[in-house]
């Protein structure tokens, strides 16, 4: 009878214990800490997940080392890359994560030696999300810019336009500076009246697009040189406080209501770039740009720096090593199957860098046959291929402006989703 009673109290503690267990967990060294949170819903997870690592990268950087090295050349060393590297790295951050029930920085105690490392991801994302909110701006720029009835980069004429500018890349006529016995540069003459184009020049001028002289007269306005820095653009410094004030926003509540927000902002750019896609396709020459994004050029393939670029890509676009899948990985169950989620997030992730390419790369084709130059040589570089080669998608269809908000909403999402989980 009293071993009974012993057993029952004992049982009773154990309960007891447990339960307080769960309420709080109490640390070695450190004040005690609430039960960490945990998704709603599987699902969740993988949304924050895709959320998180498709973003700009795969919009903009992919497609353009597509164009770098080569085409289609490029996949053969990325795929192998995602399956030497990027899935297994995925999985040991959110395993890892996951394991621990802690963040980037404290999941490292697992290894106390390296616990700088969680330190210095931490700095990482710091800069990277500065660099985030920076093309952020940009978008916010580009949809103010749209609410219009005539895209304002689709036209010359306008107060940044040089008298290079030209929408149909027809010969512009020209001007004999000699006859005017007179020496100037086209920068001096860009308000120049037509006057001056009523006689020919031993040289033609280098036709620029209205789309990208929007972008590097209006936006970012280019200065000479280094050395001159310029004024201040208060346009785009308001649109870079918005872009901070939106992030905090969307933060502020903490892991639920992001994990909420991920239902809409992980799934609606896929939507915005078929329509994109598909207006794309039926452009003239876009059948080149493709053929061009398909074909590979098997001789880059033995270029180190290819395989180096498809390398950097995964660790970018997977967003490894950042200590963020760490983070996301530890609002799990302990249970949870994230193998099954790395396979998943893995199509999603390299499926959406592909699927972009075809987007980007339709419009280059018909960039390509309106300049009437190679694609290879019809693009800039960076992020301004996607402030350059979509903006000039958009202006062919109609309605041009409603489909700019949604392209460069999409964009904002995007980069807020990233912005957000990390």
């Amino acid at each position: 009878m009293s071993t009974t009673i012993n057993d029952e109290k004992a049982s009773t503690s154990i309960k007891e214990d447990k339960k307080k267990t769960d309420e709080v967990i109490e640390e070695e060294s450190g004040p005690p800490m609430k039960k960490r949170e945990t998704w709603n819903h599987q699902i969740d997870f993988l949304l924050a997940c895709i959320g998180f690592s498709v973003g700009l990268g795969n919009v903009w950087r992919f497609p353009y080392l597509c164009y770098k090295n080569g085409g289609g050349a490029f996949l053969i060393p990325y795929l192998i890359c995602v399956v030497i590297g990027g899935i297994p790295l995925f999985f040991l951050e959110v395993a890892l994560g996951q394991f621990m029930s802690i963040g980037g920085i404290g999941a490292w105690r697992i290894c106390p030696l390296f616990q700088g490392i969680g330190w210095a991801t931490t700095v990482i994302v710091f800069f990277l999300n500065c660099y985030y909110n920076v093309i952020l701006c940009w978008a916010f720029y580009y949809m103010f810019a749209s609410f219009t009835d005539v895209l304002p980069w689709g036209s010359c004429g306008n107060e940044w336009n040089t008298i290079r500018c030209t929408t149909s890349f027809k010969k512009l006529p020209a001007c004999n500076m000699t006859a005017l016995n007179m020496t100037m540069t086209w920068p001096e003459i860009k308000n120049t009246t037509s006057d001056y184009l009523n006689c020919t020049l031993p040289w033609e001028p280098k036709k620029i697009d209205s789309v990208t002289e929007y972008w590097e007269e209006k936006v970012l306005g280019i200065s000479d040189g280094i050395e001159n820095l310029g004024t201040i653009k208060w346009d785009l410094a308001l649109c870079l406080l918005l872009a901070w004030i939106v992030v905090y926003a969307c933060i502020c509540k903490g892991i639920r209501t992001s994990g909420k927000v991920m239902y809409v902002t992980a799934t609606s750019p896929y939507i915005f770039m078929t329509i994109l896609l598909v207006r794309g396709c039926t452009l003239p020459g876009a059948i080149d740009g493709i053929i061009f994004y398909l074909k590979p050029d098997l001789d880059k393939i033995a270029n180190a720096q290819v395989w180096v670029d498809a390398g950097t890509q995964i660790f970018f676009s997977y967003s490894i090593s950042l200590g963020a899948l760490t983070a996301l990985g530890s609002y799990n169950k302990f249970n949870h199957n994230s193998y099954r989620d790395a396979i998943i997030f893995a199509c999603a992730n390299s499926g959406t860098s592909i699927f972009a390419g075809f987007v980007i790369f339709s419009t280059l084709g018909y960039m390509s046959y309106e300049q009437g130059i190679p694609v290879a040589d019809v693009a800039e570089s960076g992020p301004g291929l996607a402030f350059i080669a979509y903006p000039k998608a958009l202006i062919q269809m109609p309605v041009a402006p409603v489909w700019s908000v949604l392209f460069f909403l999409m964009i904002i999402l995007l980069g807020l989703d990233s912005q957000v989980q990390s």
